[in-house]
Formats: structure tokens, sequence, C-alpha cells
């Protein structure tokens, strides 16, 4: 094998759809890495003394040895490494912000771009995929520990898994009907493939863990009937599935959704389907409010669903998009329109007079807004966008989607005592445990951070599964 290191200035390129193929599918837009690419991209790691990659992944994947391993061609040695800590590499490789964790440490990115870590990752989980029976994880001795875990997503499914590995049986308690979380009813599927899901979620059964769905918990069952069933722990995982919406008159209006409603139609329900029966909103004039990964998904989502346009609609600037620049590159390439430093201030609305069913409240018309300036920063250090006067204009739009964040659900808060929250409902915990305030009732994930990453949220889950196992090994 040829050990000269690469030192190219960038990555490999990562192989894609053409934008007018994809924008009429919604097959995955990234092709991903081939073997020759991978160990191409792998000889650009300078195997640094100090390992500063590692410091940024929320997991600790150990990535210089990972990335060792594809160099060497042993692409099965690569994927025992990073499921060593990672359970689910297949989605981090896709999903993961590398950008500003790992990536953002790596040494080659001071004079030109980084190891292409994410993309490594992706080829490693998907090359285990194609070649590797799905064989049953190798776990302890069962403690015979039972511990419960709420909610699918990805902190929860990490601390289940984590939990099974370490011996204890754990069943996980999800609301939908389907497991999986916000990687389900929220990432699009051009972004991240179901069946990739379903995978992940199954390596997790072949450990033991019963996965429940359709239980609500604080409505179907309680977090203290829990303890009765004979658990001893509880992992609260629920996410952040709460929308905001802006208060401006018109949100009511037929055509009006919340980001997670929109995607929850189209990616669980499968709404993109061509007999699908799920209703929801398809062509016409699209606005998208918010600026996040989430706005981009609904954005890219909407042309595949027909929309003659879409407007994504930003009250600061290009600079302070919070996007990752990918997804952001790729809705630029697919014909979404970026109308930055604006901000809507009412949705005006129509009644159908010719329609039997007229609804009350009308549907949507166009959308006003008003131009905005960036002025000095705000308290977290970002520009505060202002209001320009006389600037107001109004588009013409059929659809408009807030994506302008979650909350998390105060359902848990309000069915559980002892059980506390901070002013954006997010509940507390030990920074170094996940510990709530309710004795062996742990927390992690967007439910106590707000939205935030799907590796962010699997390391909470492995905080806690660390802290809960040592907590049950003292029992």
């Amino acid at each position: 094998m040829n050990k000269t290191p690469n030192l190219k200035m960038t990555k490999n390129e990562m192989p894609t759809q053409s934008a007018r193929q994809r924008i009429h599918n919604f097959s995955e837009v990234e092709l991903g890495y081939d073997e020759m690419s991978a160990i191409d991209e792998a000889k650009r790691c300078l195997d640094c003394v100090n390992f500063p990659c590692v410091s940024g992944c929320p997991v600790r994947v150990n990535i210089p040895k990972f990335i060792e391993k594809v160099r060497e061609l042993d692409f099965e040695g690569a994927y025992e490494i990073i499921s060593q800590t990672s359970n689910l590499p297949a989605i981090c490789g896709r999903v993961c912000t590398q950008e500003t964790q790992c990536e953002a440490k790596c040494v080659r990115g001071i004079k030109g771009e980084p190891v292409g870590i994410g993309r490594l990752e992706r080829f490693v989980a998907d090359y285990h995929n194609r070649n590797a029976e799905l064989k049953e994880i190798k776990t302890m001795k069962k403690t015979g520990h039972k511990v419960a875990v709420i909610g699918s997503g990805p902190s929860g499914l990490t601390c289940a898994g984590d939990l099974a590995k370490m011996g204890h049986s754990v069943t996980i308690f999800e609301a939908l009907h389907k497991a999986g979380g916000v990687l389900v009813y929220g990432i699009p599927e051009f972004r991240l493939p179901k069946k990739i899901v379903e995978r992940e979620i199954e390596n997790l059964t072949k450990m033991g863990v019963e996965i429940k769905t359709n239980v609500v918990v604080g409505k179907t069952v309680l977090i203290d009937e829990l303890f009765d069933d004979g658990y001893e722990a509880v992992f609260i995982g629920s996410g952040a599935g709460l929308p905001k919406f802006m208060g401006i008159n018109g949100e009511h209006l037929n055509g009006v959704y919340s980001a997670n409603e929109y995607l929850t139609r189209c990616n669980l329900m499968k709404a993109y389907e061509e007999n699908s029966t799920t209703p929801i909103m398809k062509g016409g004039i699209v606005a998208v409010v918010g600026g996040g990964n989430v706005a981009i998904d609904v954005a890219r989502t909407a042309l595949r669903l027909g929309a003659k346009k879409v407007h994504l609609i930003y009250r600061r600037s290009f600079d302070e998009l919070p996007a990752r620049k990918e997804e952001v590159n790729h809705a630029k390439e697919e014909g979404v329109e970026f109308n930055i430093l604006t901000n809507p201030v009412e949705i005006i609305g129509y009644k159908n007079e010719d329609d039997k069913k007229d609804p009350k409240n009308g549907f949507v018309k166009s959308l006003k807004c008003i131009k905005m300036e960036l002025r000095e920063p705000d308290e977290r250090g970002r520009r505060r966008p202002i209001e320009i006067e006389n600037s107001e204009f109004e588009m013409q739009v059929d659809t408009v989607v807030m994506a302008i964040g979650t909350s998390p659900n105060p359902l848990i808060k309000m069915t559980t005592s002892e059980i506390e929250t901070n002013k954006y409902g997010g509940i507390i915990v030990e920074e170094l445990t996940g510990k709530t305030t309710k004795e062996n009732v742990y927390a992690g994930g967007d439910a106590v951070t707000g939205a935030a990453t799907v590796i962010s949220a699997m390391g909470a889950g492995k905080l806690s599964a660390k802290a809960i196992n040592d907590y049950l090994s003292k029992k």
C-alpha cells in the first residue's frame, strides 16, 4: 500500500446528484465516497500527537485510529473503532455538524480544508452495512436492573444502547408510531434515508432493547408509574417538539405550518409519495421563515413537493446564517431564493367564496415583510437586526412555514413532581451526570438544551448512561 501522505489543501469532492435531477426526487443527494476517495482522504490526516479532533467530538470517537484503519484498507476495523463510542455511525456521518466540532479542531484546517472526518465516518458505516451481516452485539452479563428511556431520538437511542451494552434491561417509550424521533420525522429522506435509521434501531433491538411505540409518557403513563412497574431509573430524551411562532397576525390561516408539522407530514407520514393521503399544501409559492438547518430542510422539501418558488426569509445576513454551509450551498443550487435582512410582520389572507367548505379562517394570500439592518452585537455576540423605517413590502405566497425554533414539550414537567425546568422549558440537570432534580431521573438532549444537534444529544445520552450505570452498580 502507498503510504505517501496526501498534502492536498482541499477535501476529496463528495459525489452528488445534480441539482436539476435531485429536486424531482427524495433520494439521497450526496452519494458517498468510493474506496479510492476514502483512502485518499484518510491520507490527508497528519496523525497529530494530541488528537485535537477527538476533543471536538461529543461522543469522543477515536478519530485518528479509525482513519488509520481506513488508510490500511481495514474498513471493518475502522467501523469497530467508531462503534466503541458511537451507536449511530451511519447517521452521524450524514447529519453531524462536523464543521463546528471535530473538523473545526483539525490541524489541516489551519491552512486549507480539514480532513473530511464526517465523510469518512459515513463511508465506513455504509461499507459495514453493505458487507456485514446484522448480528447480535455483545453485551455484558445481565445485571437484572431495569431502566426506562423516554423518547427514541438520538439521546434516547444512545443512552439505551450504552445501558444495554452494560447488561441492563432497557425499555424505550416512544410517543409516535415509529421509533427514531427527529431522525425519522424531522430530517428529510434526501439527507438521511430512513432505511439507515431503521438498521441502527434494529442493532439496538439485537442488543435486547425493547421499544414500545404509541406511549405518551405524561399521558399514557406517568414517570412515577414507571417506578411502580419496577424500573429503577428513568432517562428523559423526549426532545424539543413544541414549535415556536412569531405572534404576528395571520398565523391562524390555512397554509401556515410549523416546521415540525410540515416535515412530519412529509417525512414520517410520507406526504411526498404519489398516492399519499396525508394532507399537505403542494405547489404554489412557499415562504420559509428562519435560517437554521430545519429551515433549509423545509425549503428543499417544498421544492421537491412541487413548489413553483421557495423564499427563505432570514432577518440577519448570510454571515449570521446558522445553517450548515454545505446545506445552504445545496439549497442555492436547487433554486431556493434567500431573502436575507428581511422579517415578516403580517400574513395576509383571503376567503375562498367558491369553496363550499370555505374555512372561516381563510387561506394565505401574501406575506408582508420589512427590511432589516444590522447594528451592534447583542448579548450573545450576534449583530442585532433593526427594522428600516418605511421599508415594508408584500410578497405573494401560498404557504408559510415557521422554522424559528422549538422548545421542550411541557407535558412531562406538568405531570411529574419534583422535575424543575428553566425559563425556556428545558429540564434542569447536573452538568456532569444529567441527573434531574427528581431522584433517579436523568435527562439529556433537546429536552434539556432546547433544539440542538444530533451529536450533542448523543453525547448527553452517553453521559447519563454512565451515571445511571454508576448508580445501579452500587445497589
